[in-house]
């Protein structure tokens, strides 16, 4: 009775964290903001939330470059660029974290430790 509980709970943090990561895809930093704050208990839910929150930080300095830099016009290859990077990145994220490993991205701001 008690690895069902566990396997249950295994798999219910499995599926927040992967929503976690789509959620990111969609709304940004709000999903993994709130996931971040609610679910103190859960160790990995917490780890995969704090890393979305950190991409999304990431990504939406890379927005406001690139809004910026529309003025020269090399604004619109950065926000495609950041745009890209962003939707390969929470894709990767659910992936890994549907299989129930700890992703980790190649490179964003660690503002929240």
């Amino acid at each position: 009775m008690e690895s069902k509980v566990t396997t249950e709970m295994v798999q219910d943090s499995k599926n927040v964290a992967l929503l976690t990561w789509i959620g990111t895809i969609f709304f940004g930093f709000i999903p993994s903001l709130i996931v971040y704050l609610v679910k103190k208990d859960d160790t990995y839910v917490q780890e995969q939330a704090k890393e979305a929150l950190n991409w999304s930080i990431t990504a939406f300095i890379g927005y406001i470059v690139g809004l910026i830099l529309t003025v020269i016009l090399i604004g619109v290859v950065v926000m495609m660029a950041v745009g890209i990077c962003h939707l390969v990145f929470c894709i990767m994220g659910a992936v890994a974290t549907s299989n129930g490993k700890p992703f980790r991205l190649p490179f964003a701001i660690r503002l929240i430790k």
